[in-house]
């Protein structure tokens, strides 16, 4: 082999290794764009937050469209719109998802009496180790209104109602985080009340 030949086959192999190293580089420097980025930040923080203190997301849409069927749903099945456990189910949810930095404590739990069994142990823990205090240190707010609800099914002792729910949570000065969900809250009337004992996103 000539040593212009040898030369040559040495420039061209350079050049590679330095358009992988560039290469490299440039792809190094997307990735750390992307994870520096404020704005990504900001966004997942503010998913992370609707998660933890918010319902399960939905939309306006489906929020119409469940809202009209449970209103449907509940002239079917005429008197029982007006049961006693139909009202307890949709102010209570209102109660346990509704809450201000200021008076978190107090309104949690408050709204705790309103449960029953081991979904009160349940919410007393998740409402005491996270939502409070999170509450009061972020300046995180909720506010609770169900747009429609339909008793499923009811006797004497137990009722099962379906609630179909609107929340807005915000955090701090961030824009508000709208969410929806259908809920079928069971109950269990316990010393004349409607408690609730199930709480169960569908």
């Amino acid at each position: 082999m000539s040593a212009e030949s040898s030369v040559q086959l040495k420039d061209v192999d350079g050049a590679t290794r330095t358009d992988d190293v560039a290469a490299e580089k440039a792809s190094e420097a997307t990735a750390m764009s992307q994870t520096d980025d404020p704005g990504r930040t900001r966004v997942r923080r503010r998913r992370r937050r609707a998660v933890v203190y918010g319902v399960l997301p939905g939309s306006v849409l489906i929020l119409a469209l469940g809202g009209g069927y449970l209103k449907w749903f509940a002239s079917e099945r005429g008197s029982d719109t007006d049961s006693e456990a139909l009202r307890a189910a949709t102010d209570s949810t209102v109660a346990i998802l509704s809450y201000e930095p200021y008076t978190v404590s107090a309104s949690l739990t408050a709204a705790k009496d309103r449960l029953t069994g081991t979904f009160k142990d349940s919410y007393s823990s998740l409402v005491d180790g996270v939502v409070i205090p999170g509450s009061e240190q972020k300046h995180i707010s909720s506010e609770a209104t169900v747009a429609a609800a339909a008793e499923m099914s009811s006797s004497d002792r137990h009722a099962e109602v379906l609630v179909f729910v609107n929340q807005t949570v915000s955090v701090g000065t961030d824009p508000p985080t709208n969410t929806a969900s259908t809920v079928r809250v069971t109950l269990d009337r316990v010393d004349g009340r409607w408690l609730i004992a199930q709480f169960d996103p569908v």
